[in-house]
């Protein structure tokens, strides 16, 4: 049994020690000219006018998880639409639950005013 996990072994540490060599080999062949516009911050190609420690409103965060879980949800999606055909009506109404349950959340989350931005 575990020889059939060979491949999969040799595969990562091809592609562990490939990283490793090219990391190698760029920071020995690479140029070392070290300079001050090098070490300045960047931001969005404009100079920083903020203290980079700046505090992100709390939303901000509450939008991105929001955003995380329903696009998780929809991805629950397509593997029931692959297999649709062979898995019957029980999988349907299952589906339809799930669904059902994805909408009143998104409608709570809509009425509680989380998707507004200002």
């Amino acid at each position: 049994m575990i020889a059939e996990y060979w491949p999969v072994l040799l595969f990562i540490v091809l592609a562990a020690g490939l990283g490793l060599v090219l990391l190698a080999v760029g920071m020995l062949a690479g140029p070392r000219r070290p300079e001050a516009e090098k070490f300045a911050p960047y931001e969005c190609g404009f100079e920083a006018f903020e203290d980079a420690r700046a505090r992100f409103d709390v939303r901000y965060y509450l939008l991105a998880i929001l955003f995380i879980i329903f696009d998780l949800e929809i991805a629950f999606l397509f593997p029931w639409a692959v297999v649709f055909k062979q898995i019957g009506i029980v999988a349907l109404i299952e589906m339809a639950l799930f669904l059902l349950l994805l909408v009143v959340g998104f409608a709570y989350v809509w009425k509680k005013g989380a998707l507004e931005w200002e």
